[in-house]
């Protein structure tokens, strides 16, 4: 059975095409009887608009992308819920692309996003992609950073302040009189990672003391990368075994915690541990892991408010916004037991 088109339903409707395309787009007012023979016949024809070829003769889609760097991080889940909070009501979709923290995802994603012609994009970056960030804008499409600062100036963006927060964790570690802390991160090319180990590494050189700080890089920012990580300090000589751990975020910290509880090794009285992002599973896992809090959600929706402003202005703007959000410390049972 061919399938309906336009002209099918203005035909069994009586009316013509363009009021087909006026009660389908609400682009102008129609008479309440004909829009209900309209109905009835889209109705009737089982019609599916083919949004995707009226949105190409339009030249632009209503869609938004959101590129994140990993889609099973609850944080950024969070972010995306935010940015759809903003852009549902308005009706525009929100598609999400994961890069997995690979360039080459990366890159493939935003060859998609531009042949589908997208609104404007939301992206946390892996790589340098500045220069495909830019072209994407000159062809319509508006772009935000989301979780990083532009520190060129060229696209708005929304952050969190990460070595403010790699300090507050640092800080915390050094009050409970930990003094071999182990910062556990992804990798240095990820800037939030960079970040957070540089707040940290300040933290321990403004202290007071014999603390010293060792820096462990791992391939993946996920549990398996905790665990994999917390192995590694574990087979250290004991004299060389942190008191602390700080993990580049949550999923990180989960993997560390079951290593260290596999290993008999208990927190917070052997090695305290605190991550980063608070996300849901943070307050219940097994031992409640203290954390460094990014609001996740507001984040999304002040990121889609700023690309809106930007798809809604007749021109680029001459200056793009930068908004930055301040951690805040969670402190729970993983560091508040008995000090070192």
């Amino acid at each position: 059975m061919a399938t309906a088109n336009v002209r099918d339903v203005a035909a069994l409707a009586k009316v013509s095409v363009g009021t087909v395309s006026n009660v389908l787009n609400r682009s102008k007012p129609v008479a309440p009887d004909t829009e209900r023979r309209v109905l009835d016949a889209i109705d009737k024809l089982g019609f599916v608009r083919n949004d995707a070829a009226r949105q190409l003769r339009m030249g632009r889609s209503r869609t938004v992308g959101f590129m994140v760097l990993d889609v099973a991080n609850p944080f950024f889940t969070d972010v995306a819920r935010g940015a759809e909070d903003t852009l549902a009501p308005l009706g525009r979709p929100l598609v999400l692309g994961n890069s997995g923290d690979a360039l080459d995802r990366e890159l493939a994603y935003l060859d998609l996003f531009e042949e589908q012609r997208v609104a404007g994009l939301l992206i946390t970056p892996v790589g340098q992609v500045h220069g495909r960030l830019m072209r994407l804008r000159e062809r319509g499409s508006p772009v935000v950073l989301v979780d990083r600062h532009d520190h060129g100036r060229s696209f708005s963006s929304v952050s969190v302040d990460d070595q403010r927060g790699g300090e507050l964790a640092a800080t915390h570690l050094l009050d409970l009189g930990r003094t071999r802390l182990a910062f556990l991160g992804g990798p240095a090319s990820i800037l939030q990672v960079e970040q957070r180990a540089r707040g940290a590494a300040d933290a321990v050189r403004t202290q007071a003391g014999e603390a010293t700080l060792r820096v462990l890089e791992q391939e993946t920012m996920n549990a398996e990368g905790g665990r994999a990580g917390a192995e590694r300090l574990l087979a250290l000589p004991a004299s060389e075994r942190p008191d602390a751990i700080f993990a580049a975020n949550d999923l990180m910290a989960l993997g560390v915690l079951q290593a260290l509880t596999f290993a008999g090794v208990r927190v917070p009285d052997d090695i305290a541990l605190i991550g980063y992002d608070d996300i849901f599973y943070a307050a219940t896992a097994a031992v409640p892991l203290s954390s460094v809090r990014q609001p996740a959600r507001e984040m999304g929706r002040t990121a889609a408010d700023l690309l809106l402003h930007e798809i809604d202005a007749p021109s680029p703007p001459t200056e793009y916004r930068h908004i930055t959000f301040t951690p805040e410390l969670i402190i729970r049972d993983s560091t508040a037991g008995r000090p070192a």
